[in-house]
């Protein structure tokens, strides 16, 4: 018998962890377009690790580039798995140096998985007595589990042994290769019993305990999972040879020989600093780690070359600030004036304070005011409660009080306040009479303008990405779903340190983003002229609100509904039986196997695909495929606009306010939602009725101003083609010029067919369309589409060469810029995959376009807004919609309007090309545009 050693051995599945860092992190990138969020989760793994397990030896096991023994055993073998995400494989290499660079033994072993070499070293360290937990997310190696050998999920906190396994799985360890052979695994296409789920792999292992044994009594498995059990008996055997886990793979070294080293401090900030993981290159920076205190162990194993690269590697860059970590927390809850009073006077001294707010709703209309949290020094914050009303709940600030407190302080025009999405905060404000006045600084608008690609600005994931701090959440302090509390019902003792976390957070966010853009005079320009004013505008267009008439509604929800209904009826008699329209799966039974329409597209999943583009091209001449599009646009149209919007309309205002989001959209468009009113329909009569409902008040009219083809005119001021100029300059219809100079007529003699494909032409090279498409759109062949667009750059070599010139130019930088120097960067420039590398060229030209509009529509929105404020009228900006702008205005003072507001849109940019805008009026909104 062995004898326990005491210190366990940690074996780590690098690659289950790669794949779940990929999934569960944001896709990160550096400033220089390099993928880092799946590099950042497995490194945060292992510190958490390593700090949960100081005593341990840990080993790093990951697979191998090529096939294993299990290809060679069955070729199919994971042949249904895609290949690794482009954004995936370049982050895998950094992350094999910061384990190394940890001091933690690294194993990639070809010909076979990591499960396999896991496996070998736990039956290594069995053999020794030594007690061995696999940290993995892999179910497969719930077979290694045995008294000496666990397995540990650190994504889920979750801890399996002997008996974990059976109260997971159903069955022992022991039995878990039958499982999973019975089971199969579609991920690893290995073939089980078709129809036996779990449930009958428990239970055939419970009643005959083996594969072996149940196989051999095959022919007492009764009904259709028997006949298929008896079916599948000849391939069994390889599905289990396929799940077993090698426990004799041939090692260069056993696990005694595989000891830690010291870690390599100096190679692990050189690594920081190159990803761009400021806080852990701060840490170390704190500790002393210089260029010049390399450690002895750093320079064991390595040439002086390679040490001197280290060096410089470890060097600080001086334009990258590094922002401060989250180590001391001092929170504390203020219940009183007196308690409160000086927290005040610091806050009016103080050259910059965070604030935030705590609501009973996500509805800055409804939300009543729970609390407010205040932070003027990092680490250091308290919470103000006035509005916890549960049973118990302990004396707190009135609401009234606590708004009289602070309103001086915010509608101080010389305070400067930090928040996180303050737009939501100054709304709801406004509901008890404060005039939001004082300068801010938005954290999370900051994060948008430095990487607009990064695709979440919230708090948490802000707080994870640049301070390495984890938030407590929401729910972990509410609950989630049916049952979870609203702020009012949490108990002060777990509210205030949230509350008080959110001020601290943000406050230290808000000054790193103010230091970085320090260091981009051109995105701190866009930040300071763009984006930071908006916010107060679009702040005045929510809580305005939009006029709609809930009736007119509800008559075209009947009558759309009454459409559905017939179109139902016809598709029935189409199709020759009654089916769920809804349902793909009886819509691609009717299509393909009953009617026998030809299959042009298949889903991932092999079976034919009843998307909307393939039902586009099979109603070209199939009546049921037209027929199902009319009815899913229709019936989208009734959930989403004609029966849902009544319900937005608030109870108060009779208005509905939608929410304007800032940090979405990468190329700086707006977008919006409760509800999105950017998508309504416009080209459908059905859609345009649905803006029928938008109205204004008796006495007043609607005015839409709305910027003509403005993102063809930013395409010949960037590219300073001389045709498009001319056109342009000469007020001439772009799409008729570009028509006559493809065509080779003159103006006059522009069909509107040729019209057409000129417009086609113009707008689908904005957007980066290739000859397959516009032929595909014009229904023409791709050589005469080819032919188009030849014509096309002949005519106009400006926009060849601007295109050309702008794709090498993101190539080079790793990014492309608007005229006001808003910065999107592109990833996959330099892809290997033709496809992503083409799709981001595209990008690189249509976005300096789209989001050079974006900015426009956005500077005339704060010009629009400041003469408004000025201009006596009784007006007011109710929507933006892209390129438009809504407003409602006393039918007497239309004119003052439009002047106006034509003269501040035309005037928010300065063109190669006049910007010109059209004005339409009327009593809804349908009418204006």
């Amino acid at each position: 018998m062995t004898t326990k050693v005491s210190t366990p051995v940690v074996l780590v599945d690098g690659s289950s962890y790669l794949f779940r860092a990929y999934h569960a992190m944001p896709p990160l990138n550096n400033s220089k377009g390099m993928p880092t969020g799946a590099i950042k989760g497995v490194v945060n793994m292992m510190r958490s690790l390593a700090k949960d397990y100081a005593n341990a030896n840990i080993v790093v096991v990951f697979d191998a580039k090529g096939p294993t023994f299990r290809n060679e055993m069955y070729s199919e073998y994971k042949a249904n798995r895609p290949p690794m995400p482009d954004d995936m494989r370049p982050q895998i290499e950094p992350i094999h140096n910061i384990i190394k660079a940890m001091g933690l033994p690294l194993l990639v072993i070809p010909g076979v998985e990591a499960d396999d070499v896991i496996g070998t070293l736990a039956a290594q360290a069995t053999a020794q007595g030594i007690d061995t937990l696999i940290s993995t997310g892999d179910k497969d190696m719930a077979q290694l589990v045995s008294p000496h050998v666990g397995l540990v999920n650190t994504m889920t906190n979750t801890y399996l042994n002997e008996e974990g396994v059976m109260g997971k799985f159903g069955v022992r360890p022991d039995q878990i290769i039958d499982y999973l052979a019975i089971v199969g695994d579609t991920a690893d296409n290995i073939p089980g019993v078709p129809g036996a789920g779990p449930k009958t792999a428990v239970k055939w292992l419970a009643a005959y305990d083996t594969l072996e044994v149940l196989m051999e009594n095959a022919h007492d498995i009764g009904g259709k999972i028997g006949e298929k059990l008896r079916n599948a008996l000849e391939f069994l055997p390889l599905s289990q040879a396929l799940t077993t886990i090698k426990l004799d793979v041939e090692l260069e070294q056993t696990l005694d020989q595989m000891t830690p080293k010291p870690v390599d401090q100096a190679a692990l900030l050189g690594l920081y600093e190159e990803l761009e993981f400021r806080s852990w290159a701060s840490v170390l920076i704190q500790e002393g780690v210089t260029a010049g205190s390399l450690p002895v162990a750093a320079t064991q194993g390595h040439s002086n070359q390679e040490v001197l690269d280290s060096t410089k590697a470890a060097v600080i860059t001086p334009n990258k600030p590094v922002a401060a970590t989250v180590t001391t927390k001092n929170y504390t809850t203020v219940s009183t004036l007196a308690a409160l009073e000086p927290w005040l006077k610091a806050c009016a001294d103080a050259p910059l304070f965070a604030f935030d707010t705590e609501t009973t709703s996500l509805n800055y209309m409804d939300a009543q005011l729970v609390g407010i949290s205040l932070c003027i020094d990092a680490g250091t914050a308290i919470y103000v409660p006035c509005g916890h009303d549960y049973v118990g709940a302990p004396e707190q600030i009135s609401r009234p009080e606590l708004i009289a407190a602070i309103k001086p302080l915010l509608e101080d025009s010389g305070q400067v306040i930090c928040g996180q999405n303050l737009k939501y905060d100054i709304n709801v404000l406004a509901n008890y009479d404060i005039a939001w006045q004082a300068q801010i600084i938005d954290s999370m608008v900051q994060s948008y303008v430095l990487n607009s690609t990064a695709s979440r600005h919230n708090m948490d994931a802000l707080a994870l990405h640049y301070l390495d701090y984890q938030t407590v959440k929401y729910a972990d302090i509410a609950g989630k779903g049916a049952k979870q509390l609203t702020f009012n019902q949490i108990d002060i003792e777990q509210a205030g340190p949230y509350a008080a976390e959110d001020a601290d957070i943000t406050l230290r966010l808000a000054q790193h983003f103010t230091q970085c853009l320090a260091l981009e005079p051109t995105l701190a320009k866009v930040y300071a002229t763009i984006e930071q004013p908006l916010v107060s505008v679009l702040s005045h267009m929510e809580r305005t609100g939009a006029l709609v008439d809930a009736k007119v509604l509800g008559e075209q929800s009947q009558v759309i509904g009454k459409r559905l209904v017939e179109l139902e009826r016809e598709a029935y008699e189409l199709a020759g039986e009654v089916f769920n329209l809804s349902s793909t799966q009886q819509l691609g039974a009717i299509l393909y196997e009953k009617l026998g329409i030809p299959v042009t597209k298949k889903t991932p999943k092999g079976k034919p695909s009843t998307a909307e583009a393939v039902l586009q091209d099979l109603a070209q001449d199939y009546e049921l495929p037209k027929l199902l599009l009319e009815y899913r646009s229709l019936s989208k149209l009734k959930s989403t606009y004609t029966d849902k919007l009544p319900l937005e309309i608030n109870r108060s205002t009779g208005r509905i306010h939608t929410s304007y989001h800032q940090a979405v959209a990468a190329t700086g468009r707006l977008s919006s939602s409760d509800p999105n009113l950017q998508n309504i329909p416009i080209r459908s009569s059905e859609g345009r009725q649905i803006r029928q409902a938008f109205i204004v008040p008796k006495g007043q009219v609607m005015v839409a101003a709305d910027y003509s083809q403005i993102e063809l005119r930013i395409m010949a001021h960037l590219s300073k083609d001389e045709g498009l100029l001319k056109a342009f300059a000469a007020g001439q219809d772009v799409h008729k010029a570009t028509a006559a100079e493809v065509f080779g007529v003159t103006v006059e003699e522009v069909t509107s067919d040729q019209r057409r494909s000129a417009k086609a032409i113009n707008f689908g090279l904005i957007y980066g369309m290739s000859a397959f498409g516009l032929a595909k759109q014009l229904g023409i062949s791709r050589a005469q589409s080819q032919d188009y667009i030849g014509r096309y750059f002949s005519r106009y070599p400006g926009v060849q060469e601007y295109m050309d010139q702008t794709k090498a130019t993101a190539a080079q930088q790793g990014y492309v810029e608007t005229l006001y120097g808003r910065r999107l960067y592109l990833p996959d420039i330099k892809a290997s995959n033709g496809i992503a590398r083409q799709a981001s060229e595209r990008t690189a030209i249509n976005a300096p376009m789209q989001g050079t509009a974006a900015d426009i529509i956005k500077r005339a929105m704060i010009k629009v807004d400041e003469w408004l404020a000025n201009s006596g009228l009784n007006a007011r900006m109710t929507m933006q919609v892209h390129d438009e702008l809504i407003f409602e205005v006393d039918a007497s003072q239309v004119d003052a309007l439009v002047v106006g507001v034509k003269s501040a849109m035309e005037g928010a940019a300065q063109l190669l090309v006049p910007l010109i805008v059209d004005v339409g009026i009327g009593e809804n909104w349908d009418q204006a545009h």
